[in-house]
């Protein structure tokens, strides 16, 4: 596997990767390739056809970015929502995004490591 000067891995094909998160670093690393126009809905939207098809094959992978999953219900409390937004995570993130004249898919990608950093401080807590 190829590694990149910052550590991350680096292009790998679909079938090499093992879940969504694997997925998602994909798209990190080459957004305009997988997305058009750097499109968080249209990320989402694939997002939706990987759980789709996930399900369809019999996966047992969690899957957290439905609408009102794990990482939409992380996001309103981390935007100080006090409600759920029936729009979803793509178009608020795209609203915040253009409010704070950020690249949508860059604010998508610093929130994920949030959200991955989070969870996982959340499981070693459980765990030790």
């Amino acid at each position: 596997m190829t590694e990149l000067a910052a550590g991350r891995p680096g292009p790998r094909k679909p079938r090499e990767l093992r879940d969504v998160d694997e997925f998602l670093d994909q798209v990190r690393l080459r957004p305009g390739m997988w997305v058009r126009r750097s499109s968080l809905q249209h990320l989402d939207s694939m997002l939706v056809g990987y759980a789709v098809a996930s399900e369809i094959h019999g996966s047992d992978e969690s899957f957290d970015f439905w609408n009102s999953g794990p990482f939409s219900q992380w996001l309103w409390k981390r935007m100080n929502m006090t409600y759920p937004s029936n729009l979803g995570w793509a178009v608020e993130i795209e609203r915040a995004a253009e409010a704070a004249g950020t690249p949508p898919m860059e604010m998508f990608f610093s929130l994920l490591d949030e959200f991955r950093a989070e969870r996982g401080r959340t499981r070693s807590a459980q765990e030790g």
